[in-house]
């Protein structure tokens, strides 16, 4: 199984090339499974490559060691396979987050490897010293994965929701000087780092992955659930950047290009969902969004509001010429998107055209509605972005919003608002609102609605599976 080392890049450089168009191929609903097949080629291709390697340095060495790699490998994908065959499209967002959290324990397991055995990486002489531009890529690449990981475990419990551990609530966690406290701790996750860079201390290597483990958790802990979306995207973003800091480590050309696509694809999806939100990435990561969610939390008015039944609902969208339909994360957690489908597609037997409207940070991660909606089989040409869809509100006949509030929310528009600024779906100007929600909490921002209010507003209360059903058996009929 030796392989030439220009072989070896060449195999890696394919892989590469297939890892990028697997990112394009997600762009689009469209071309997504196109995407992920080209992603798993690449990575087989990889995955290949790097045994046929390992055997051409070590050929007496990999002989017994590939059996632990062949269990690793067994392990690993059959639980991937189990994982994602059981989850349900509700549970994604803690789904990416637990992926996400493995990558960087990962980067953390093969960053102790090396400082403990740098010879068999190749980064060292037996018994020599790790060179210092190797130690500084070691340091880099442990503590993004360290800080990657416990970070990850606080948003996949935030994202749960099912734990009454304090850590893994939805509301942000804040405490008085929290945020000396976390830049005391970066500054000495830094000068150990740079004494094990220059030292080579084993000391300093352990004391700064702890504090990184440490630094992970703070750092997710004050942000509340309103910037959930951004922060999957942020912490793909940190895995990412570990992979290929310990591929400069390592001098594998493979994870420095897979981790560098996974990193910058992150930040950039991080911007765009900040610039969806209007807020600032640094405004994000510090917690500001959640302590002004912790102020204003409490401010919900006890005001009258007119609701109305499935069928009263139903009763005005077979009389509509259009309806614009906003999917929220209500939707997902009824699991009603393929009563949706159904209620849709009568609606269009009835010469009803139907769209829908998506906003980049509706649900709980990025394009979680898109997934919702493919998986009940939604052609892609009915599902719109707010960008593309925002023109056409005020000229729609019914606006139906399943579970959305944040995202629909007209107090963007007022500069006193907690969410001003923030691009919305401007469902407000339809003719005629539907809402479904099962009560009239407050969405994650904890502000009021005032869409709600609006005397052109049916509120109709009650479970979004159960109200879309009903909806549907009313038109039926």
């Amino acid at each position: 199984m030796a392989l030439s080392m220009n072989v070896v890049i060449l195999l890696y450089l394919v892989a590469s090339v297939f890892f990028i168009q697997a990112l394009k191929g997600l762009s689009s609903p469209a071309s997504s499974r196109r995407g992920n097949a080209f992603g798993m080629v690449g990575m087989a291709i990889a995955m290949v490559t790097t045994v046929a390697l390992v055997y051409k340095l070590a050929p007496q060495a990999a002989t017994g060691g590939m059996v632990w790699v062949l269990v690793g490998l067994l392990v690993g994908g059959t639980a991937g396979t189990i994982m994602a065959k059981k989850v349900e499209m509700t549970k994604m967002p803690e789904l990416v987050a637990f992926m996400h959290s493995m990558i960087g324990l990962s980067a953390v397991f093969i960053a102790i490897a090396a400082v403990a055995e740098p010879w068999a990486f190749g980064i060292a002489p037996h018994g020599g010293t790790i060179p210092t531009g190797n130690r500084i890529e070691l340091f880099i690449g442990a503590f993004v994965g360290a800080i990657t990981f416990s970070g990850s475990v606080i948003a996949f419990g935030k994202l749960s929701g099912k734990y009454k551990f304090r850590l893994f609530q939805g509301a942000p966690v804040v405490f008085s000087g929290q945020h000396m406290v976390n830049l005391a701790l970066a500054i000495a996750m830094l000068v150990f780092g740079l004494w094990f860079a220059f030292t080579q201390n084993w000391f300093a290597f352990w004391a700064m992955l702890a504090i990184a483990f440490v630094l992970g958790v703070l750092i997710i802990i004050p942000i509340g659930g309103a910037d959930m979306p951004v922060v999957v995207s942020m912490l793909n973003s940190y895995s990412g950047w570990a992979a290929a800091g310990i591929g400069f480590s390592l001098n594998n050309f493979m994870l420095i290009v897979a981790g560098s696509l996974v990193g910058s694809s992150g930040a950039i999806l991080s911007y765009i969902m900040c610039k969806a939100m209007n807020r600032s990435f640094f405004n994000v990561i510090l917690g500001g969004f959640g302590g002004e969610v912790a102020a204003v939390a409490g401010k919900a008015e006890q005001r009258p509001v007119r609701s109305g039944s499935p069928e009263d609902a139903a009763f005005l969208m077979e009389n509509a010429e259009t309806v614009i339909i906003v999917p929220g994360y209500g939707l997902a957690v009824a699991r009603a998107q393929h009563p949706l489908k159904e209620l849709a597609d009568k609606l269009i037997e009835k010469g009803v055209t139907v769209k829908y409207a998506i906003h980049p940070v509706a649900g709980r991660m990025p394009g979680h509605m898109n997934v919702l909606l493919a998986e009940a089989e939604v052609p892609y040409d009915q599902v719109f972005e707010m960008e593309d869809i925002n023109g056409e509100f005020g000229e729609a006949d019914v606006a139906l919003i399943l579970g959305a509030n944040d995202v629909v929310n007209p107090a963007a528009k007022d500069p006193k608002s907690a969410i001003a600024g923030m691009p919305i779906l401007e469902a407000y100007k339809a003719k005629q609102v539907i809402v479904n929600k099962r009560s009239m909490a407050s969405g994650y921002a904890g502000l009021d609605n005032e869409l709600f209010y609006m005397p052109k507003t049916m509120m109709v209360f009650g479970d979004a599976k159960k109200v879309v059903e009903e909806m549907g058996k009313s038109i039926g009929g």
